[in-house]
């Protein structure tokens, strides 16, 4: 069952490389795609939680992170034999991918994405790993305007994975290194976020007993 759900999955997500869905995912709202998101998250957190019960918080985390990473490696791949032709498709994706796998981090590790205050934070951490600094106030709105962002930001170093079929596995690799780097970076974020309120949930449980 793991291996269909893990084979579904990706069909899924790749299906979502057509034009068509690549147009519609370009009109997203970013806060809009993460509210979309969270239920999806809970069940992807859910069954991975449930196949590996032994695994503690950061592992359970960098299964998320390698799922996307495979993920990332295969649109590499795809965008390699366009070349620049489909790298807005490439980039417009690889957006889309880092803010589930934020997603799906976040609700790993409990963050309430129902609020303003935590779906900003989320799309701060974004703007941060990708060298935009913070999104969540004057950031593009849209998932499109964010590829758009990304390939002018990248200037040449972006244009220069867009290469030919002889590069598509390079422009796979770099996509599956960045993926991972923006892992870390969340893992980071939402471990000092856990045991923040660790901390906080001890001292109202000591308040409560009169400690």
């Amino acid at each position: 069952m793991a291996f269909y759900d893990s084979v579904t999955e990706r069909l899924g997500f790749m299906k979502k490389l057509s034009p068509a869905e690549l147009k519609k995912l370009g009109t997203l709202r970013l806060s809009d795609l993460i509210q979309a998101e969270v239920g999806r998250a809970r069940v992807r957190v859910a069954a991975l939680e449930k196949r590996y019960p032994s695994a503690t918080t950061k592992e359970l985390a960098q299964r998320l992170v390698d799922e996307k990473k495979s993920l990332a490696g295969m649109v590499g791949g795809v965008s390699g034999v366009f070349g620049l032709i489909s790298l807005p498709a490439d980039l417009t994706f690889m957006a889309y991918l880092q803010i589930i796998l934020l997603t799906d981090v976040a609700t790993l590790y409990k963050a309430n994405l129902k609020t303003d205050r935590a779906r900003g934070e989320l799309l701060d951490l974004f703007g941060y790993a990708n060298g935009l600094g913070p999104l969540h106030r004057s950031g593009p709105k849209v998932l499109g305007k964010l590829a758009a962002l990304l390939l002018a930001k990248g200037g040449m170093t972006t244009l220069g994975r867009a290469m030919p079929l002889v590069a598509a596995p390079i422009t796979a690799y770099l996509n599956n290194q960045h993926i991972q780097m923006v892992g870390e970076q969340a893992v980071r974020f939402y471990e000092g976020f856990d045991k923040a309120h660790a901390k906080a949930r001890s001292a109202k449980r000591k308040a409560a007993s009169g400690e």
